[in-house]
């Protein structure tokens, strides 16, 4: 008999208007890291819930180590040694690094919080696995990558056996992938057992052991993945081949759209700017995208750009007008979407319905309102039609909240809607962060059309596979400048690299 460590055995969740687990099995073994994949809305964070016991199944059994338990919240889960690191994150803003960390499990004496050797036990646990966090920092002020961390080092704190991650590395740039794909080999090797959801199909074929898949929340098989390949795993999830690479024709750039004239933002963190002197132009019928690590001032930048953050100077031109001074909403009214990098804190209203999230910024709009008065059907009709247009997945179509879907149908919908709008600006910061390879094949399609129907397109992404294929021209960000520009067909992964990590720098500008 196989050493399984934990046993889904026929699980059956269900929500109003669908069900999201169905019958499903799933045999994790120790010391392995074992990948489960699946379309965006394949039920893979619902069934790790249900292991984790924030949902309850209506059928099927858990078994730990051949018997069987009962998983009724986060806490028996804890208690059988079970951690997770949730897809959206579990923190508190207002709370530091370590607050967070030890947040259920604080350290006491004599009923006194002691966080001494907590502090100490969390330093420890940052420098083995170099997951580089500071306790002290307050999680409101760090970057996603660097919440994603502490995520991390809330479950290795509390000394987990069955790690499950959720989405791990969505919003990780290569850099702390790689680090992250080391960090996961080194726990399987001490003898913890991973349950590892992602969409990277990169990822699974470097890091896991074996792989189950789901489709459409149904299960379809495990593989071994050492004896499989990208093509016949994404051919499992989707139903279907999938295309890897991007069809597109040459640019043919137009008039000026975007002009950035030497734009500064102010740093929340520290005295000094977060962005410097960023002066740069994109056009009609072209792909412009900012790479970078993050954390290096693209976030701050497009804040700037798009309204969220004051700029301290410069200038930002939209066709001719000048809109540094503007409002947001006047930017939505005048030419420019924004599909943000964080979903759920610039993107939607999750406790609206999808209808509602879709018409967030046309609702005072003739076609959508009447004396102040929200047109329901005309509501319902549009997002339907957006919802089918781009395959976004709920329970109850355009009548969900938006809490309930998964993140990959919450970032369709935000894209369905930013690319609907008329503009001649997109801005899309991390557009398929999230996606499954059909979504993104089929949004990296969407792209490459506004380009060829004269938008102009910002891309900001850090995906290295996306800024190489989707791009035009690439500018590379690094400590809040532009350091380079380089043509995506002449340049190289290792160039953009050097470029990426400030080892290179592109002077022509300054003469």
């Amino acid at each position: 008999m196989e050493d399984y460590v934990i046993e889904m055995l026929h699980i059956t969740k269900e929500f109003p208007g669908i069900i999201a687990n169905d019958d499903i099995t799933l045999q994790l073994k120790r010391g392995e890291i074992h990948a489960l994949l699946g379309e965006n809305g394949a039920g893979k964070s619902t069934l790790m819930s249900v292991l984790f016991g924030l949902y309850t199944p209506e059928k099927g059994v858990i078994k730990k180590d051949g018997k069987e338990v009962k998983i009724s919240n986060p806490n028996d889960a804890t208690a059988l040694g079970i951690g997770m690191v949730h897809q959206h994150f579990m923190l508190v803003d207002i709370f530091s690094v370590l607050d967070n960390i030890i947040l259920g499990a604080e350290p006491s004496k004599f009923g006194f919080l002691t966080k001494a050797d907590a502090r100490k036990k969390v330093i420890e646990l940052s420098e083995k696995y170099n997951l580089k966090v500071d306790p002290d920092a307050m999680v409101e002020d760090i970057t996603v990558g660097m919440q994603q961390r502490v995520e991390i080092l809330k479950m290795l704190y509390r000394d987990n056996d069955i790690l499950i991650f959720d989405e791990p590395t969505a919003v990780l740039t290569p850099q702390e992938i790689d680090e992250l794909m080391a960090i996961m080999k080194e726990l399987a090797k001490e003898g913890k057992s991973i349950l590892f959801i992602t969409h990277k199909l990169n990822e699974i074929m470097e890091v896991a052991d074996r792989c189950s898949i789901l489709r459409k929340g149904k299960y379809i098989g495990t593989v071994d993945v050492a004896n499989s390949s990208k093509e016949e795993l994404s051919s499992m999830m989707v139903g279907r081949d999938v295309k890897f690479a991007v069809d597109k024709t040459e640019a043919k750039p137009g008039e000026e759209v975007l002009k950035v004239e030497n734009v500064c933002v102010k740093s929340k963190l520290h005295k000094n700017d977060s962005v410097h002197n960023v002066s740069f132009n994109v056009r009609a019928g072209e792909i412009v995208c900012i790479a970078g690590i993050d954390g290096n001032g693209q976030t701050e930048f497009v804040g700037g750009l798009t309204g969220l953050e004051d700029i301290s100077s410069g200038k930002i031109t939209l066709c001719g007008e000048d809109i540094t001074k503007k409002s947001i909403r006047y930017k939505n009214t005048h030419g420019m979407s924004h599909v943000p990098e964080d979903r759920h804190k610039h993107g939607l209203v999750l406790d609206y319905t999808v209808e509602e999230n879709m018409i967030l910024q046309r609702y005072f709009e003739p076609q959508f309102s009447k004396h102040g008065i929200i047109k329901k059907d005309a509501m319902r009709e549009y997002s339907d039609r957006l919802s089918e247009a781009f395959d976004v997945r709920s329970g109850k179509g355009s009548k969900s909240i938006t809490r309930s879907m998964s993140g990959g149908n919450q970032q369709k919908a935000i894209i369905a809607r930013e690319m609907d709008r008329d503009h001649k600006l997109l801005i899309a910061v991390q557009p398929t962060r999230g996606l499954d390879v059909g979504a993104i094949e089929y949004i990296h399609k969407e792209i490459v059309k506004e380009r060829d129907n004269g938008s102009a397109i910002l891309l900001v992404s850090l995906e290295l596979d996306e800024v190489m294929n989707l791009s035009d021209r690439i500018l590379v960000m690094y400590e809040g400048e532009i350091v380079g520009e380089v043509d995506p067909k002449t340049t190289s992964l290792q160039e953009l690299g050097l470029y990426m990590s400030g080892a290179k720098r592109d002077d022509r500008k300054e003469a």
